[in-house]
């Protein structure tokens, strides 16, 4: 019987000491299950800003590595154009080189005859090349062969040969001569389909140095061109789109850096930032016509006029090389909205006309007007352009002013965490605050009633105290084995009872600690936002008001400043 109750006590001991370890287990797991539970939902909320900041990061990135891409596409594509013809330079810088050294006289003929020669031989096909020899001809007095060199370059290309010749001519003080060659070119041109080189002899027409029978043969020109462009269906409306693209090609990007939270935290913030780019617009637009009109006329000689415009015609590259120059544009385009492809090709869309061989002459003066640096316009031809197309360009920019204005939102959503609210100025600030306040109520409450015990969990204390109790009378009525298990399961059961309680209490006070964070982070950032949205209205008001400013200096352009017409001209010059 003896050894009988130590075998007993001996197995007891262990066991009570097993469960003791399950129980200690049992806390374990329940500390770190407990722990997942409430990091889970920080977890859920976190991966939304994470996945944004990945999306953010890596568009980036994209752009960098756009813009390290287009920078070195850069220097290939003008590289290929140096090998492919780069030859051609030696022949364009050939050409006023040319006309100086004569008039100081200090090269000799012979000299001139030979490079021309020279650059005949090493250029075939370049319609440059043989009216360089006419001209060497014409400084040698050899008829026969200007002659002849002559009929090889119109052969080559009709159109700049005469634009060439047209201003040798005047340069030349042969006044008579550079009308008929100013008659050749104009001759062959269709207002509908105009060559781009057109714009050389708007630039001399401007610029007034074609002398007063050019300027006649020109100006009656242009009024017929003007007269049957108007009469075409749908004339004004694509005078509109034609000039509004064109005035849109000057949006810049706005500081990136600037509204950080409206950035963040705010779905209409894309809104936002395409309306604040369109009314930095006005200011940009307002400095640019101001840089063209403030700009006064040249006080060089004739000579020097002339030769800086044959220099654009001769420098302006040739037809052979457009699409080369197309993908230089391109890339320079990612290069200056630092990798930003889709702008690039948003942009290169409008700057596309520019490259186009031939084109209406209202589209010849909108990329004279706005896009000087490709068409190789001069500021009096810009002058000209805008003064001529004054109304058009009005009534554009009143329909890009208002296009932007229609975007402008009622409201702005304001996106922090769980909570989605709206305000239009920034005065609902208080009743934002009370709204998010109501809402991280309800979150917590939520995930506290959420955070109790279960039902066997509760049950636990209650029944682990009656089954210690009855283990307890067992033992008394002699059944100390059962009596014993039935103590140590009650005690467990308590134990457990009390061990989930404290995990329940702590994960609740975990819970009011993250609705307590997130409430004082919410309120502070719906602060800032409100902050920004008043100074975004605010902004916002300045920069569009700039719009009477654009409008006004537009309705002070007085085309006869910049157009000289003949007496009897039928084409009025208010246009």
């Amino acid at each position: 019987m003896a050894d009988e109750r130590v075998i007993m006590q001996a197995d007891l001991t262990k066991i009570a000491s097993n469960l003791n370890a399950i129980h200690e287990d049992l806390n374990v797991i329940d500390r770190e299950v407990g722990s997942v539970n409430n990091n889970v939902k920080v977890v859920y909320d976190e991966i939304g800003a994470l996945a944004a900041e990945f999306h953010d990061f890596v568009t980036a990135q994209q752009r960098v590595n756009r813009l390290q891409q287009a920078e070195t596409r850069l220097v290939q594509i003008r590289q290929e154009l140096k090998d492919k013809y780069g030859h051609y330079d030696v022949v364009r810088r050939s050409a006023t080189g040319i006309l100086q050294a004569d008039d100081l006289e200090i090269v000799r003929r012979e000299t001139i005859s030979n490079l021309t020669e020279e650059l005949m031989i090493t250029t075939p096909g370049y319609w440059l090349a043989p009216c360089l020899v006419a001209l060497a001809a014409w400084i040698n007095d050899q008829p026969e062969l200007a002659e002849r060199a002559l009929k090889e370059g119109i052969r080559r290309n009709d159109e700049k040969t005469s634009l060439f010749f047209a201003l040798i001519c005047r340069r030349a003080d042969r006044k008579r001569a550079s009308l008929r060659w100013t008659q050749r070119y104009l001759a062959n041109q269709d207002p509908e389909n105009l060559d781009r080189n057109s714009i050389i002899i708007l630039d001399a027409f401007a610029s007034g140095l074609l002398g007063h029978d050019s300027e006649g043969v020109i100006s009656k020109q242009l009024d017929k061109w003007m007269t049957h462009l108007e009469s075409q269906p749908g004339f004004t409306e694509q005078q509109k789109s034609q000039w509004s693209d064109a005035i849109k090609l000057k949006r810049k990007p706005i500081d990136a850096s600037s509204y950080p939270y409206l950035r963040k935290y705010s779905h209409t913030w894309p809104v936002l930032e395409d309306i604040l780019e369109g009314a930095y617009l006005h200011a940009e637009m307002l400095g640019y016509l101001q840089g063209i009109f403030s700009q006064t006329v040249s006080t060089a000689s004739l000579k020097e006029q002339l030769d800086e415009i044959l220099d654009s015609l001769v420098t302006d590259f040739d037809d052979e090389e457009l699409p080369l120059r197309k993908k230089e544009k391109f890339e320079q385009f990612i290069v200056d909205f630092n990798g930003d492809e889709k702008r690039a090709r948003q942009n290169m869309m409008v700057e596309e006309s520019a490259f186009e061989e031939h084109k209406d002459f209202t589209q010849l003066l909108t990329d004279a007007a706005m896009k000087p640096e490709s068409s190789h316009a001069s500021v009096s031809t810009q002058k000209f352009a805008f003064a001529l197309s004054k109304d058009w360009v009005t009534d554009a920019y009143k329909d890009v002013v208002a296009e932007n204005r229609s975007k402008i939102p009622a409201q702005i959503e304001i996106n922090v965490d769980t909570f989605n609210g709206v305000t239009t100025d920034g005065s609902n600030e208080e009743e934002l605050v009370s709204q998010f306040n109501a809402l991280v109520n309800a979150e917590k409450a939520a995930a506290l009633a959420k955070c109790v015990l279960s039902m066997f969990e509760q049950f636990c204390l209650f029944g682990g105290v009656a089954i210690a109790v009855i283990g307890v009378v067992m033992m008394v009525m002699g059944s100390t084995f059962l009596g014993l298990i039935a103590i140590i399961a009650g005690a467990g059961l308590v134990l457990n009872h009390f061990s989930k309680k404290k995990r329940v209490d702590a994960n609740r006070q975990s819970i009011e600690n993250q609705y307590e964070l997130k409430r004082n982070n919410g309120i502070q950032i719906i602060r800032a936002i409100i902050a920004e949205v008043v100074d975004f209205r605010a902004e916002f008001a300045g920069e569009d008001s700039k719009s009477k400013d654009v409008l006004d200096f537009l309705a002070g352009i007085r085309p006869e400043q910049y157009i000289n017409m003949l007496p009897g001209s039928t084409r009025k010059v208010s246009l």
